[in-house]
């Protein structure tokens, strides 16, 4: 009887330790794991970095990509442009930014930016002039303007109000009210290429049988072909 109520004893304290060390096991191999993916996308990030010079990237310098997003393919077949998705890059610190919209309107650390665009592909663009507009009063006039608008929802529908902002028209808007000048011809949503099924099943969804095509709009593409803008880095 003595000798069951010891072996009890015994095998309770073996059980114990035994989850015990599945516990402990359990957290390193967790934290192993963590630390593994932190080491990858610190190192993805340093890898995009690397691909940028500091002397590439200036504060008011506007970068696109193509978006991985579910809107993406749309706005390029509707555009006829691979390009789908802009920015504004500013720097703050020993940082650069890119302030965006998506949702919400917010910013971005670039590396981060860029990794997320396809195949970490990007291009940046800067007024052929900037040394001469964008100064320092400017770019500070850039960065309210563009806090009046840091948290407002993504605009799906494209409309031409502050209410809501999608991506080129937040760079248009920025520039127009900072320094007068029009990144990009503005158009209206009738002039895109509504024709693709993908665009229909996009457009049917987001507006039903009532198409805004009189909507005054600013793709992606019309920032980037702006005859004010040169290429100044390209990956």
């Amino acid at each position: 009887m003595i000798g069951g109520k010891i072996l009890d004893k015994m095998n309770k304290k073996i059980i114990i330790l035994i989850f015990l060390g599945i516990t402990i096991f359990g957290g390193l191999y967790a934290k192993r794991n963590i630390d593994i993916l932190s080491q990858l996308q610190g190192n993805t990030n340093a890898a995009v970095l690397q691909t940028i010079n500091k002397d590439d990237v200036k504060n008011g310098d506007l970068i696109f990509h193509t978006s991985l997003s579910g809107q993406s393919k749309a706005i390029q077949l509707a555009t006829k442009s691979k390009y789908s998705h802009c920015g504004i890059i500013f720097k703050e610190g020993d940082n650069f930014y890119v302030f965006e919209a998506v949702e919400p309107v917010q910013r971005t650390l670039l590396s981060k930016w860029i990794a997320r665009g396809k195949d970490g592909k990007y291009v940046i663009k800067r007024l052929k002039n900037a040394d001469e507009v964008l100064t320092p009063a400017v770019l500070t006039k850039m960065k309210q303007i563009g806090d009046q608008m840091k948290g407002k929802p993504y605009d799906l529908t494209f409309e031409w109000s502050d209410e809501k902002i999608y991506c080129s028209e937040l760079i248009w808007k920025i520039y127009q009210g900072a320094t007068g000048l029009e990144i990009g011809k503005l158009g209206k949503l009738k002039d895109f290429d509504l024709t693709s099924k993908t665009v229909k099943k996009i457009m049917k969804a987001r507006y039903g049988d009532k198409i805004p095509l009189e909507e005054t709009v600013i793709s992606p593409s019309a920032v980037f072909d702006s005859e004010l803008l040169e290429t100044v880095k390209s990956n």
